[in-house]
């Protein structure tokens, strides 16, 4: 399954009111840690069915970047049951992103 691109017309059926974990990666395509990162979310969303991947295009949603007072690409936000349970700056491996999950 591929990642869930939000926009604020889908941001609250995709994350706000979604029962269980959902992953946020706010990304740019000039960014060079993010691109590194989507192959991994790309094998994610493959290996792990019960959480949802969605990212965020913050040149293309501004509003969800002023939203979540996201100040640096990447962000990794980890929700629960509709709220922020984790973030994490920076890039991150496989066994990172795994460990936060393990963790919530």
């Amino acid at each position: 399954m591929a990642a869930i691109e939000l926009t604020l017309e889908n941001v609250d059926k995709e994350v706000l009111n979604e029962k269980g974990i959902v992953i946020v990666d706010f990304w740019a395509t000039w960014c060079g840690p993010c691109k590194i990162l989507l192959p991994i979310f790309e094998s994610l969303s493959s290996e792990i069915e019960e959480v949802k991947i969605c990212q965020v295009n913050v040149d293309e949603q501004t509003e969800l970047v002023e939203q979540f007072d996201v100040m640096t690409v990447p962000t990794l936000m980890i929700f629960k049951d509709g709220k922020v349970v984790s973030t994490s700056v920076g890039k991150k491996t496989k066994a990172d992103i795994l460990e936060m999950l393990k963790n919530i």
